[in-house]
């Protein structure tokens, strides 16, 4: 017996509600996959944990099970409703009725973790604003061990990917600056109620001491990161002069001749090393 897809019927029904197309929900109901994600965060007594958009709360109910507590950050009105109701008896679960992506999260946990040990982020993220959400938990700098997130499978191979594959982009590299990202498990439409139109895949992030490549200036690095892969189908050279990082080309040739790397190399051929080192040498000329 699928005991998610019994208890989501069952408070579908009752509430008398449906998924909110507008804020991207689908409500998981594979016991196997919410198994997976508790394993692969591993969750314990010690942990604070983060919960993005709990929805009806089918992997809150097994997160407050192993964490020391679980904070639920969740946008729509009508699920909080639902979540205050089924988990009123819990003394380790705060509910915020917030847009995560205007939380304060430093604060959060530094007025939570208290006893506790290790922060992790675990979320089943709405595919449109994946990237996003990502992006800031990674670029605020948080005190946090890992994020475990069930994403678009697309976006998981493109996050997961190496340098030279096809499926690399911009987020690869920004990812991967941060955190060692692996793929946990494949998540099959068929998952989900209503069912999304694509497949999704489960990751995890485990986030680095320390960054994964040093660079003079955060800034110019993801910069050009991102002008590397505006126009994909055009050279590395080209995406910079057209992004306005280096207006002279000359300048960028010499860089390149520098660090013995081929004019017409595409963005997705440099490792983050390259990146880092190509990003260096740009600050310094311009």
């Amino acid at each position: 017996m699928n005991s998610s897809l019994e208890d989501t019927k069952f408070i579908l029904k009752k509430y008398n509600i449906t998924a909110n197309k507008r804020l991207g929900q689908n409500f998981l109901v594979d016991d196997e996959i919410i198994s997976d994600i508790i394993k692969a965060s591993n969750i314990e007594g010690k942990d604070l944990v983060i919960e993005i958009g709990p929805g009806l709360g089918t992997l809150t109910s097994k997160l407050l099970e192993n964490a020391g507590k679980v904070i639920a950050v969740e946008l729509d009105e009508k699920m909080i409703t639902i979540l205050n109701d089924r988990f009123k008896l819990y003394d380790n679960f705060i509910l915020l009725n917030e847009d995560v992506l205007k939380v304060d999260l430093k604060t959060l946990i530094k007025e939570n973790i208290e006893d506790l040990e290790r922060v992790k982020i675990v979320a089943n993220l709405p595919y449109y604003i994946t990237t996003p959400i990502i992006m800031k938990l990674l670029e605020d700098k948080l005190d946090i061990d890992s994020i475990t997130v069930m994403v678009q499978k697309e976006v998981a191979d493109r996050i997961t990917a190496r340098p030279g594959d096809k499926l690399s982009g911009a987020i690869t590299y920004s990812v991967d600056y941060y955190a060692e990202a692996k793929n946990i498990v494949f998540v099959d439409k068929k998952s989900f109620i209503p069912s999304p139109e694509v497949d999704s895949e489960v990751i995890k992030l485990q986030i680095r001491e320390k960054p994964k490549v040093d660079v003079i200036n955060e800034e110019m690095f993801f910069r050009v990161i991102k002008a590397s892969f505006m126009q994909r189908r055009k050279t590395l050279l080209n995406g910079l002069t057209n992004s306005g990082i280096v207006n002279d080309k000359d300048k960028i040739k010499d860089i390149f001749n520098k660090m013995g790397i081929d004019i017409n190399i595409r963005g997705e051929k440099l490792t983050i090393e390259q990146f880092a080192e190509l990003s260096n040498l740009i600050y310094k000329v311009v």
